[in-house]
């Protein structure tokens, strides 16, 4: 009877334990980009604020690579450019031939600025003058490369017209300080750390890109919209410079159960200065950018509290 007792009671409290929570994993980039650091503060936010539920940031390819990780299940939430979410989820550019439909919104968060940047005494100082040169277009598979082939193929440059280096962003800033290369492409929410910190051991200088170059882009890439880096972004940078930029999108799965998108989405928002304590880039992370700038249908999760907050969903948000 004594030993009937006891296994009832074990049995009582295994019962009584609280679940394991919820393990998250957040595809984010490389660690010289914004979307490394950001998706650590997001991970931090669900952690402190998103019961039943902790979360992770994991180092990746970034853009194309995380729309593949949440189509296969290998992450739960995912930052990637709006043009890239766009591709994937109609199965245009990149992803013809392998549409990823099941694609969802949480939010957009930031903007990513196109930045090329050259030592200041290259002599490059147009998109022009990268021809016949040595060229980092970013990371393979990564939003940077899709934003600088999309903008140079606009403007009637490809590969063909230079050499093309597929380096990420530590990688890209250090092949600028030391000659291999003579400019590189950065799609990423400034000021990013690579470039910082390339603008504190050598002279560098942003490439501008004229109102017709911007035009030609928005026409091929209509998640493109014009941006101007502000002075005093990166050290020696005495002058805004106009360029482009592109939304960036936190995604997950359409399968994801709806009370936790919408409970990730809730405290996203509504602890975001938590956000911008990581990086300045989440003062754009708002209701409205969001509703402005997604190119995908939201997660029923996410536009329930975007209804919640009385924000104006455009229809090809909708599910």
């Amino acid at each position: 009877m004594k030993n009937r007792f006891t296994a009832l009671g074990v049995a009582a409290l295994l019962l009584a334990a609280p679940a394991h929570a919820q393990q998250l994993s957040i595809a984010t980039g490389g660690t010289g980009g914004v979307y490394f650091p950001y998706g650590g503060g997001l991970a931090e936010v669900i952690n402190n604020h998103v019961e039943g539920a902790t979360a992770s940031a994991e180092v990746t390819g970034a853009s194309v690579e995380n729309a593949a990780l949440i189509s296969r299940g290998d992450s739960d939430l995912a930052l990637a450019l709006a043009d890239t979410v766009y591709q994937a989820f109609h199965g245009e550019g990149a992803f013809e031939g392998r549409q990823i439909d099941e694609l969802r919104a949480l939010a957009s968060i930031y903007p990513n600025a196109v930045q090329i940047v050259t030592l200041a005494d290259s002599g490059i100082t147009s998109i022009e003058d990268l021809r016949g040169q040595r060229v980092s277009v970013g990371a393979p598979g990564s939003g940077t490369e899709v934003s600088a082939q999309t903008l140079l193929a606009a403007n009637g440059i490809t590969y063909d017209d230079f050499t093309p280096e597929r380096l990420n962003f530590n990688e890209t800033a250090d092949a600028l300080r030391d000659g291999d290369i003579v400019a590189g492409f950065w799609s990423v929410g400034p000021p990013t750390s690579s470039i910082m910190n390339l603008a504190t051991t050598r002279s560098i200088s942003i490439i501008a890109l004229t109102e017709e170059q911007i035009a030609a882009a928005i026409e091929v890439e209509p998640t493109f919209a014009p941006y101007t880096l502000r002075a005093g972004t990166y050290d020696g940078m005495d002058e805004g410079v106009l360029t482009i930029s592109t939304p960036n999108v936190l995604i997950v799965h359409a399968d994801m159960d709806e009370d936790l998108a919408y409970n990730i989405t809730k405290a996203m928002f509504e602890n975001v200065d938590e956000l911008i304590a990581i990086h300045p880039a989440a003062n754009d992370t708002t209701v409205e950018f969001t509703t402005d700038s997604t190119p995908i249908p939201f997660h029923p999760g996410a536009l329930r509290y975007l209804e919640e907050v009385g924000a104006s969903v455009q229809d090809h948000q909708r599910p």
